[in-house]
């Protein structure tokens, strides 16, 4: 285990009750590493004081209540945070989720031509998507779609020319060097490999998301049949 201090940052105010944190110009698992750790020394310092914390590649959105705070002082206590080194020990690098996948031409339309565009088996592409252990870079456009990197370069492919208008809920996907899995039925101008059976948001539970920024993901095959068991649509 080792510690390494952030990389440079810039605070910014962003609105009235608001600043935010930039780490660096680009995602990597070291700035979602950091991402993760300002967030959770914020959420312990500040509390109450919070209204919201949204991370994102590689910023942290902080949101505070101006009635009980201002922002000399949240900048003071971000200041703080990122005074910490971060832990860079994989084990405290956010939970490690684990979700099924039915790969298939029939769950995945586009994992033929993405095989054949690779120089790879359909075999292999499930095969080198399952081997990697993905770091939850963002929580994107949609409540619950996980931006999860970096994906293998064998693999990589960029989005389609042309969008689908429907994406169908649990659509695992990959767009040059990320995955990720569609939380709802939606337009989506990824490439379809698989369909996981989890929800990745449901309201009505607590958490309402299985995975979080900072959280690390894996793949696992399953079959039709444990698909479908397990409450996955075709």
């Amino acid at each position: 285990m080792h510690n390494k201090t952030h990389s440079q940052q810039k605070i910014s105010i962003a609105g009235e009750n608001s600043l935010i944190v930039y780490f660096g110009e680009a995602p990597s698992e070291a700035v979602a590493s950091e991402v993760a750790a300002t967030a959770a020394q914020l959420r312990a310092t500040l509390g109450a004081l919070l209204i919201d914390l949204v991370p994102s590649y590689a910023s942290l959105l902080v949101i505070y209540d101006p009635f009980n705070t201002d922002h000399h002082a949240v900048r003071a206590a971000i200041r703080h945070a990122l005074a910490i080194p971060v832990d860079s020990d994989s084990s405290q690098a956010g939970a490690l989720v684990t979700l099924p996948v039915y790969y298939s031409s029939e769950s995945g339309p586009d994992l033929q031509l993405l095989a054949d565009n690779a120089g790879l088996s359909i075999e292999e592409v499930i095969s080198i998507h399952q081997q990697s252990e993905y770091r939850v870079y963002a929580i994107g456009f949609a409540p619950g779609f996980a931006y999860l990197g970096e994906l293998d370069p064998r693999i990589a492919a960029p989005r389609l020319a042309t969008p689908r208008q429907k994406v169908p809920r649990g659509a695992v996907a990959i767009a040059d060097r990320q995955t990720a899995v569609y939380p709802a039925e939606s337009p989506g101008g990824w490439n379809l490999i698989g369909l996981c059976p989890e929800l990745m948001f449901d309201p009505s539970v607590e958490p309402s998301m299985p995975v979080q920024v900072g959280d690390r993901v894996r793949f696992k095959a399953i079959d039709r049949e444990s698909f479908l068991d397990m409450g996955g649509l075709l």
